[in-house]
């Protein structure tokens, strides 16, 4: 890092144009290591919450919060990537008057985010967090009200992560497990939740069809987990089917597949469970 000439505004310059050269190799970087193309894209606050499913907010109020975690922007997504690099020149007048008033002593008024989880998003002050991050600061004061949502953010590392949330979401709306019964279904392929809960609202139609009555879409996936899924899942482990598929429920979701196109039934039992474990692959398609 470049020593301070002790000059405001040819200082900022300089803030300003080694933060668009490390945009620029970070962009670099990417194409040369066929990263992904979001890998530097700055998180997008709608996109975020409409993935989650926003369920209400709380005003934190004025906090100290760390730059680090400043990750997304609710309007500005086209000024700055990730890590609140400039993106190009357009914002460099700005960036430079605000950075150069700062290194003059001029009072910074505390930015304002909303937080989601352990992540912030720039409602406004995104070229006070870009000056604070060229100057190596920490942390900046902050008005936070935090977004509460339907379902955990963690695992949100960039915009191609959504995806997998947005059918999450779906999912436990189609099928509104809870608590550890809803973290025990977990995909990597984002379609398989689709997959799973069509297979799930299938079981409940045969089971209201048999009971006669009707049951509600809560009352449905509880007597799915417990009736269907966890002895499926119990009873496939006991005869080591897929031994080396460690998610339950892929494993339930491919043995309900294969079922159905081996055998043509929906019941289970052990002679279903020994034909499934002697046409199983190696691994899942």
């Amino acid at each position: 890092m470049a020593r301070d000439t002790g000059f405001p505004d040819a200082d900022a310059e300089n803030d300003f144009t080694r933060l668009r050269r490390q945009a620029e190799l970070a962009r670099l970087s990417a194409w040369f290591t066929r990263a992904p193309a979001d890998v530097n894209t700055i998180l997008p606050f709608d996109e975020v919450v409409a993935a989650l499913g926003r369920t209400g907010e709380t005003n934190v109020g004025l906090v100290v919060v760390e730059v680090s975690t400043i990750v997304g922007s609710v309007d500005r997504t086209r000024d700055f990537d990730r890590y609140f690099r400039p993106t190009s020149a357009r914002v460099r007048a700005r960036w430079q008057r605000l950075a150069a008033a700062q290194r003059r002593g001029e009072s910074v008024p505390p930015i304002i985010l909303y937080r989601i989880g352990s992540m912030h998003f720039v409602v406004d002050g995104h070229h006070r967090v870009s000056i604070a991050i060229a100057r190596r600061i920490k942390t900046l004061d902050a008005y936070v009200t935090e977004i509460h949502t339907r379902i955990s953010p963690d695992g949100i590392n960039a915009t191609s992560d959504l995806l997998l949330k947005d059918h999450r979401r779906l999912f436990l709306a189609r099928v509104p497990l809870a608590g550890k019964q809803a973290d025990a279904i977990t995909f990597d392929d984002p379609f398989h939740y689709a997959e799973l809960a069509e297979a799930v609202e299938a079981w409940g139609f045969r089971l209201t069809q048999e009971i006669g009555e009707f049951l509600s879409r809560g009352e449905i996936a509880r007597r799915w987990f417990g009736e269907e899924f966890l002895p499926v899942v119990r009873m496939a482990r006991r005869a080591e089917v897929l031994p080396g598929v460690t998610s339950d429920a892929e494993l339930y979701k491919w043995l309900a597949g294969e079922r159905y196109r081996l055998v043509r039934k929906h019941v289970w039992d052990e002679d279903i469970i020994d034909e499934l474990r002697s046409s199983a692959p190696r691994r899942l398609p």
